[in-house]
C-alpha cells in the first residue's frame, strides 16, 4: 500500500479523516479533518497533509510529533502513521518563506478535495483564524484493502 492507495480510498469518501494524537499523559486525542496527499512544500516528498487551528491537535503535536491518519469508505480502510511537521504563523519552518503559507493551505484544501469561489475570502479566513499546516511522512501505511 502506498500514499496514492490512501488517496484513492480517502477520495472515495470526501477525504475525510480521523486524525488521532497523543496527549501528554499518553492518551488518544482524535478528530476529524479533510486531509489529501501532496508534495512537501521543502523536499518535494509525497506526504498527507490537513488544515487546522485546533489547539488539541497542534499543541500535541508540537510536543509529539507522531501522527495517525485513518481515511475510511465503507468497510475499506487505510492507516498512515507518522512523524508530522508544522507550518504556520505560529510555526515557522527551515528552508520555507511564510509569504508562500496561503498557496500552501490552498494547495492542501485542493489536495483534501476542496475547491473555493473566493480565494482572497479564503485565505483572509485562514489567516484570521492563524490555521496551519499539518503534513505527515508516511513512515507506516496499512489498509484491509486487497
Amino acid at each position: 500500500m502506498e500514499l496514492a492507495d490512501v488517496d484513492r480510498i480517502g477520495a472515495e469518501d470526501a477525504y475525510l479523516a480521523v486524525v488521532v494524537t497523543t496527549r501528554a499523559d499518553g492518551t488518544a486525542q482524535a478528530s476529524v479533518v479533510n486531509a489529501g496527499v501532496l508534495s512537501h512544500p521543502v523536499s518535494g516528498e509525497q506526504v498527507l497533509g490537513f488544515v487546522t487551528y485546533g489547539r488539541a491537535k497542534l499543541a500535541n503535536l508540537r510536543e509529539r510529533q507522531q501522527a495517525t491518519v485513518v481515511f475510511r469508505s465503507g468497510w475499506q480502510w487505510a492507516t498512515v502513521e507518522g512523524r508530522s511537521e508544522i507550518i504556520g504563523p505560529d510555526d515557522p519552518y527551515p528552508g520555507f518563506q511564510s509569504s508562500e503559507l496561503p498557496a500552501l493551505l490552498r494547495s492542501i484544501f485542493r489536495a483534501a478535495g476542496g475547491s473555493h469561489d473566493d480565494w482572497e475570502g479564503f485565505d483572509r479566513a485562514m489567516a484570521e483564524e492563524r490555521r496551519a499546516a499539518v503534513l505527515v511522512h508516511a513512515d507506516r501505511i496499512y489498509s484491509n484493502r486487497r
